[in-house]
């Protein structure tokens, strides 16, 4: 397998070996899909603590974000894509009641740490939780949560499984209606780190991306509903700005695409009636029906 450099002398895929095992009639019984955007805000969240500008001190309930976060279902399944620091007040909020499995974007704080507040879903179900992720994550995440990876484990951990992917992987379900979902990794940049998105069915989450790998559009095709990265107006260096943004979304061709990740400097009314058809600002708890594939 080619790699590429990564952190600490570690090596992972590249996005040639990623997307090496996607075909697309893996997809062909994926049911209807119901996501949601649980949390579409930057690291800081918005409001940001102790500013006071007309985003943070809106009374507009789309200028309020946790931090990014989905939830989707698909017939019983349910599939968390990370777990960040607002994760316990979204599932309240959604009312989420299961989740077979986790797919981790990347090891960055407000993606990752609220891993914990998985426990609950083990109280009346005990049997173990795949959580899918690079390499890099993997070995962050054992470093970082000794207690619930390393060789002693705290009684009553979360009990969550590291399974590091480099191509397409099926998740199974933890329960007694042994459901399974095909999902396709996609190899992403997020500044100089390796990160994923993910693609199940027609569709497909992409946060925390300044950099798509030319290879790595080949897992995109035939996207019905896209969630992309899309920081602010003005340029930045890991994130994608609303004009590449836009640019990336055209060329994908999802018939809708969600905007996610935003800050403060981003007032939803103004910036949603800006953007050009077919692509829209998502805001907290947004729900949106992806079609089957059969279905098209």
């Amino acid at each position: 397998m080619s790699t590429n450099s990564a952190p600490g002398g570690r090596a992972g895929p590249t996005a040639a070996d990623v997307v090496s095992g996607v075909d697309p009639d893996r997809h062909a019984d994926t049911p209807p899909l119901t996501v949601t955007l649980l949390g579409t805000g930057t690291s800081t969240g918005v409001p940001v603590l102790g500013c006071d500008c007309a985003v943070c001190t809106s009374d507009d309930p789309h200028d309020a974000r946790t931090r990014c976060a989905c939830y989707v279902r698909a017939g019983e399944m349910g599939l968390l894509i990370d777990t960040g620091p607002d994760f316990r007040q979204q599932a309240l909020r959604e009312g989420i009641g299961r989740i077979d499995a986790v797919c981790y974007t990347h090891h960055h704080f407000d993606h990752v740490v609220g891993l914990d507040d998985l426990r609950p879903f083990f109280f009346d179900n005990p049997a173990p939780m795949p959580c899918y992720m690079h390499p890099d994550t993997a070995a962050v995440l054992r470093h970082n949560y000794d207690y619930i990876f390393g060789a002693d484990p705290y009684p009553g951990a979360a009990n969550v499984r590291l399974e590091t992917i480099d191509g397409p992987f099926t998740v199974p379900s933890r329960y007694d209606d042994k459901g399974t979902l095909p999902v396709d990794p996609v190899l992403l940049r997020h500044g100089d780190m390796p990160v994923y998105g993910y693609r199940m069915g027609r569709f497909a989450y992409l946060t925390d991306v300044s950099r798509i790998p030319e290879p790595s559009y080949e897992a995109l095709d035939d996207i019905d509903v896209l969630v992309l990265d899309a920081l602010r107006p003005e340029p930045h260096r890991t994130h994608f700005s609303f004009d590449e943004a836009v640019d990336v979304a055209r060329r994908i061709g999802a018939r809708q695409t969600y905007f996610v990740h935003m800050t403060h400097n981003v007032r939803h009314t103004e910036a949603n009636a800006a953007l050009p058809e077919g692509i829209q600002l998502a805001y907290d708890g947004l729900t949106v029906e992806v079609p089957a594939v059969e279905a098209v």
